[in-house]
């Protein structure tokens, strides 16, 4: 790494600081607000908000990294060719591709960044956010969420309509199917949790036989479950995939895969996951020809109003591919790569024209 690299990277990463502090600002302030509504349920009050609050910024951060990058990159760059450094470099015999080079180390500072966020800090802050916020609301675990998720383990499903601790849910259906794939058993439990030897405990259970003789109810304060389900993966599937661990979605995708359930909407969140990091260098890139092009004389003003309409393209192509992905069942790859691989050819292009 040479002067030149360490000097256009730091004078990228000091302007994104800039404009992520700016943008956590603004997010910490909606944040807030958006919590009013639910201040007096229970026992939440103005301090669990601000609480809530603090605790979401990690994941804020992460999900704002890459226009962030963008902005500040475009600001970083901007601002050395308004003051012709820039210039001095290209008649020094600096090439734009050397340039942009060292913009991708920048870039590379702002991945690293995002996937220490995205992996140690984010999901468990937002997971502890969550069930503050759920325990603060009510006194009892809620089982009649508009929400569920379903699990597997061979001839057992699950229908899991709330987490409410780290090996505690709620409102849990129970199905068993026969050797003919059948319909044996329905379960209904209050709250399901496992012990030490991973045997699933439900409280309060009732269930309804229908493969014996004649239909038969029954019902126990306390059943173990016939099958070992890992708690893990029922954690997983009652949580937003776009706040888990890359870890932790591709063990849950091959959960879902070895148990052939549909695992497209997973494998969409984990591509893109990682695609997002790559977009953080591909976006610092991004903003090498506009610092070199017809927008090196502009002012500050008109740099952070293109920054911000490139990323918000950037972020509406590509929350709309994700949600087609899952309507029309496209290729996972397609829908996580697409935007960042269109970025980069565009980035590309324009960095050859330039030169």
């Amino acid at each position: 790494m040479t002067l030149l690299d360490r000097y256009l990277a730091r004078n990228v990463l000091v302007h994104t600081l800039m404009v992520m502090a700016v943008l956590l600002a603004l997010m910490t302030l909606m944040t807030f607000i958006g919590q009013q509504n639910d201040i007096g349920k229970g026992s939440y009050d103005v301090g669990d908000a601000f609480l809530f609050t603090v605790l979401s910024l990690p994941q804020q951060a992460y999900e704002l990294l890459p226009i962030g990058a963008l902005i500040g990159a475009i600001l970083g760059l901007g601002s050395l060719a308004r003051d012709s450094e820039l210039t001095v470099l290209r008649a020094s015999g600096v090439s734009i591709a050397r340039i942009a080079a060292s913009a991708a180390l920048a870039g590379f500072v702002v991945a690293a960044s995002m996937w220490v966020l995205g992996e140690y800090f984010a999901p468990p802050a937002d997971l502890y956010a969550r069930q503050h916020k759920m325990f603060s609301k009510f006194s009892q675990i809620d089982i009649a969420g508009t929400s569920s998720a379903w699990v597997r383990q061979g001839s057992w499903f699950l229908n899991v309509r709330q987490q409410a601790a780290d090996n505690l849910f709620g409102g849990v259906f129970v199905y068993e199917l026969n050797a003919d794939h059948r319909l044996r058993l329905v379960g209904r439990a209050e709250t399901a949790s496992q012990d030490d030897a991973g045997r699933w405990i439900l409280s309060n259970y009732a269930e309804t036989v229908l493969d014996a003789p004649s239909i038969e109810a029954r019902g126990r304060d306390r059943e173990q479950a016939g099958a070992r389900f890992n708690g893990d993966f029922l954690g997983l599937a009652v949580t937003n995939p776009k706040a888990l661990p890359i870890m932790n979605l591709y063990a849950y995708v091959g959960h879902l895969q070895a148990n052939k359930l549909d695992s497209r909407s997973w494998e969409i969140a984990l591509w893109s996951r990682i695609s997002r990091l790559l977009a953080a260098i591909v976006v610092c890139v991004f903003a090498v020809p506009f610092a070199m092009g017809p927008l090196r004389s502009a002012g500050a003003g008109a740099r952070t109003v293109l920054g911000i309409m490139a990323g918000v393209l950037f972020i509406l192509l590509t929350q709309t591919l994700e949600n087609s992905g899952r309507v029309y069942d496209l290729n996972p790859l397609l829908v996580a790569w697409g935007p960042t691989f269109l970025l980069a050819v565009i980035a590309a292009v324009a960095i050859r024209r330039s030169a």
